[in-house]
């Protein structure tokens, strides 16, 4: 594994407010533990190799800026009937596969069963995240590009 992939690695990490991770294969092993706001990381290798230590640099605190919002649909539906679609796992959030093309689901869209909504990147893998009910994108909870947890509100759906 290279510094660079290890350095992603802890970034990642840091984004994605875990506390500790550990990675082991018969050549590898990784620790990161956050103590406070900054993480540590150790690595080592096997006994036939030195073990190199990595110290990251300091995370960067990451700055939202508000962006323009698109339009919610007016409807009388109450928030009580809505359905949300959540993330199935930890990765960083992505509303279309690559930024030419456009979003797979957006404000006032009908979706249905086995439809792509999104795209989760986790560990330089990209999961389409598909929809399993049938009705229509009211909200989308999270901007493009940002990480998400686990069991994170994505999206708000109106059931037809």
């Amino acid at each position: 594994m290279e510094t660079k992939e290890i350095q992603k690695l802890i970034d990642f990490i840091a984004q994605s407010g875990l506390d500790e991770v550990n990675i082991e294969t018969t050549d590898l092993k990784i620790k990161v533990k956050r103590y406070g706001s900054a993480p540590t990381a150790s690595l080592s290798s096997s006994p036939a190799a030195p073990a190199p230590s990595y110290a990251p640099a300091t995370p960067t605190t990451a700055v939202t800026h508000s962006a323009p919002t698109e339009p919610t649909v007016s409807s009388p539906t109450s928030p009580s009937n809505l359905i949300t679609i959540k993330s199935p796992m930890i990765g960083t959030f992505y509303r279309a596969s690559s930024p030419e093309t456009p979003a797979f689901a957006n404000i006032g869209d009908e979706i249905n069963p086995g439809k792509v909504v999104c795209v989760i990147e986790a560990m330089k893998l990209f999961n389409e995240i598909e929809s399993e009910i049938s009705g229509k994108i009211v909200k989308v909870l999270v901007e493009n590009a940002t990480p998400v947890e686990f069991d994170q509100p994505l999206f708000l759906v109106e059931p037809v």
